[in-house]
């Protein structure tokens, strides 16, 4: 989660939401890295997870990743969530719940929903303290109010 945190706080350069996400491998080794760019290259798609699942997916050569786990500072959202599915990562770590948005057991449970074709086992609330304060200060920042999608 140390990893994650760290690329969240580098979204912070560029006013992304501060989210971060590291897919590791079967041994434990970081196959891929990201971090919210959806300011930096206006592009809706670029959440953490969908960064490091991407980064993963070319350093491995294949799209399958089986035998991964992604770690990601909050709780993934419905296309995150879709995305894990699509590349089997069979483990999500999280830390902070995100109770407008989340996927993994706050307001859906995408990962672990029976009627799709792969389930994940997921960890909640690692560090969630630390993921959730980062997030809470991005959002309390004077600067930031009334920009648009942002509260």
């Amino acid at each position: 989660m140390l990893l994650a945190l760290a690329e969240a706080r580098a979204a912070l350069a560029t006013d992304d939401v501060p989210v971060g996400a590291v897919v590791l491998d079967a041994t434990g080794q970081v196959i891929g890295r990201g971090r919210n760019e959806r300011e930096l290259h206006q592009d809706p798609t670029l959440h953490a997870e969908v960064v490091a699942i991407r980064a993963a997916a070319a350093a491995t050569g294949d799209w399958h990743l089986t035998g991964c786990t992604l770690v990601v500072t909050l709780e993934p959202c419905v296309m995150c969530a879709g995305a894990i599915l699509a590349a089997r990562v069979p483990v999500v770590v999280f830390g902070a719940w995100d109770e407008k948005a989340g996927a993994v057991g706050s307001v859906y449970d995408v990962l672990r929903d029976r009627r799709l074709n792969h389930r994940v086992e997921v960890i909640a609330g690692l560090s969630a303290d630390e993921c959730t304060r980062l997030l809470l200060d991005f959002f309390d920042d004077p600067a930031r109010r009334g920009r648009p999608g942002l509260p």
